[in-house]
């Protein structure tokens, strides 16, 4: 049986829309946002790498 709901992350090398196209595909709608920033310590100092966004997916019931 399927979760409820689930978070998918929009992967590295995959735009926003896909990963949106990749929920549907699983059978979940969007329903909740959250972004987080990804840094990497370099020589003792924070360097931003890029934006985490995950999606909240809302199984979609018929």
């Amino acid at each position: 049986m399927a979760k409820k709901q689930v978070w998918y992350e929009v992967e590295e090398n995959e735009t926003i829309e896909q990963c949106l196209e990749r929920m549907k595909k699983d059978g979940y709608m969007p329903f909740g946002r959250r972004e987080e920033p990804v840094f990497e310590e370099v020589n003792g100092e924070p360097i931003y790498l890029r934006q985490k966004i995950q999606f909240k997916g809302v199984l979609i019931v018929e």
